[in-house]
């Protein structure tokens, strides 16, 4: 007659209810594994970030600090860029519940303006670029509208930054007013390009020193368009869709970005660069030094700019 020994029943059930302890938390990492994977093959990384995000968008008060972070930490979804920014330029309200009031009268400004322009037959809506309409506009508000002024032909650093938002927003009356203060943003730009010029020498220094000794041997280096560049954000030298991305963290507070965008640029041309060995060579080649219709380059530079910047002290200080 077989006898069961009890002892191996109390061995086994340990060990059962173990198994499927295991094979519980195993099921659960499996499926977190599998939804991280699906959201990243169809484009939806960050989704975390991107419900962190809304919401704080939706608080009754706004936080900008927390906003200005987000930019400097992550991707902004293009579906709340506008709304972002406008937060963070002061377009849109804090308290939130003010903000159907405060746009109403954003919209009735953009309207006085244009309608003001169109009674002194200052502008063609049918034949005058958007930018350059707006630009008349901003002019008019800032009391620096000459009767004298041919506003087609002028090349202000307004129209530049007009343009490139022109072509990432649909909203007219928001765009004239992200103009303002972006343009506003790279005024205090202007002022800091000395710091931003040494950091640039020292970033290409550090970063790519054959091309910094050709440009320092050949006396190139002061010849760098830098002021013309920083000022406009590199509006019409990049394609818009990338260029989102950098004016993401200069919006953030971050200016420093620009310098590591204009290192990885010069990188990508240096073959180019330094086959010149004097000034109108030179000049010749960084006129071409032009993205703006490439798309996938465009992208390539802005990716590495972003991937060094987020290696040095200025990323740590702004997270």
């Amino acid at each position: 007659k077989r006898k069961q020994s009890p002892q191996k029943f109390h061995f086994l059930k340990p060990i059962r209810i173990s198994c499927i302890s295991c094979n519980n938390s195993t099921m659960a990492t499996d499926e977190r594994n599998f939804r991280s994977v699906y959201y990243e093959k169809v484009g939806c990384r960050g989704v975390g970030e991107t419900n962190k995000l809304e919401n704080m968008l939706k608080e009754k008060l706004v936080d900008h600090r927390n906003l200005k972070k987000f930019c400097n930490r992550f991707a902004v979804p293009v579906r709340h860029r506008s709304l972002l920014w406008c937060s963070l330029l002061n377009i849109h309200p804090m308290y939130t519940n003010n903000l159907q009031f405060v746009m109403t009268q954003r919209k009735a400004v953009h309207t006085d303006l244009l309608r003001a322009l169109k009674i002194m037959r200052l502008i063609d809506e049918t034949t005058m670029p958007k930018s350059h309409i707006m630009y008349a506009m901003w002019l008019l508000e800032t009391r620096g509208l000459s009767l004298g002024l041919n506003i087609s032909k002028s090349e202000h650093n307004f129209i530049a930054i007009s343009e490139t938002l022109l072509q990432l927003f649909d909203n007219e009356v928001e765009i004239y007013w992200m103009s303002k203060k972006i343009y506003k943003i790279t005024e205090d730009i202007e002022k800091d390009l000395p710091k931003l010029t040494i950091l640039t020498h020292s970033l290409l220094e550090k970063n790519n020193q054959e091309l910094y000794k050709h440009l320092v041997t050949n006396n190139l280096l002061q010849e760098l368009p830098l002021k013309r560049w920083y000022v406009t954000c590199y509006s019409g030298v990049l394609n818009e869709s990338a260029l989102a991305r950098v004016w993401d963290k200069i919006i953030g507070g971050s200016f420093q970005i620009l310098a590591f965008v204009l290192c990885k640029m010069l990188s990508k041309f240096d073959r180019s660069i330094i086959k010149c060995k004097d000034i109108t060579a030179f000049l010749e080649c960084i006129d071409k030094v032009n993205a703006k219709d490439q798309k996938e380059l465009s992208d390539l530079i802005v990716s590495k700019s972003i991937e060094m910047w987020e290696l040095s002290e200025f990323f740590h200080k702004c997270t």
